[in-house]
């Protein structure tokens, strides 16, 4: 348990990192959005998919509450277990968060101002939380390359949903605490929460019948 904690904390505090960091230095080096987007992208697809290859047999490279709480519901993790990992999912983040920050040297503590949220986006982190639940699920019952499916899958997202993907509690209060180019405003948070929750449990209910055994 203590060797999956903390891979669990590294997993997420790297990936939050990453996507804080790599949203920082495109911002410094270009002023077009779309590369912006492009680079976020690209290098939290990429990092997710060295840090699934290798965390996975530690811990199952959650790296995010929804997705514990699916394999709690699965029977592959004991329910005892699902706090701790959560715990350890955000103190990872908040790790994430900070090495980010004193990378690029900016404050350490920051609220961010980006405003977002709205139905169009709430929508979009419903779709997005929804399609990553099922990318696991359909990925673990094919026995594909899990790493490479959610890899792909977020990269795609970052693209096709107007909310750029969250899809996941502890990334959505790390960037709540960023005002870099990758924050959310805390006053969107509660309307993201809830479409990433509602996302979760339709592909939960869909995946868990589409994919049962037979």
């Amino acid at each position: 348990m203590i060797r999956a904690l903390a891979a669990e904390t590294l997993g997420t505090a790297l990936l939050v990192a990453t996507v804080i960091g790599s949203a920082q230095m495109a911002a410094t080096l270009t002023p077009d959005h779309g590369l912006l987007l492009l680079a976020n992208a690209t290098a939290t697809g990429a990092m997710l998919f060295v840090l699934i290859t290798i965390l996975a047999p530690v811990s199952g490279a959650h790296f995010n509450p929804l997705v514990s709480v699916l394999v709690v519901l699965h029977g592959d993790l004991p329910s005892r277990s699902l706090a701790p990992y959560v715990l350890a999912q955000t103190i990872g983040a908040l790790a994430g968060l900070l090495l980010a920050h004193a990378m690029f040297a900016l404050p350490l503590l920051q609220t961010a101002t980006h405003l977002r949220g709205g139905l169009s986006q709430d929508l979009a982190e419903v779709v997005a939380t929804f399609g990553l639940i099922l990318t696991v699920l359909g990925g673990g019952n094919a026995r594909a390359n899990v790493a490479a499916l959610v890899a792909s899958y977020i990269t795609a997202a970052y693209w096709f949903t107007s909310s750029t993907c969250f899809a996941n509690p502890v990334m959505l209060l790390a960037r709540a605490l960023t005002d870099t180019p990758s924050g959310i405003a805390p006053s969107a948070t509660p309307g993201f929460l809830l479409a990433e929750i509602t996302g979760a449990a339709l592909a939960a209910t869909l995946g868990l019948w589409l994919f049962r055994k037979t």
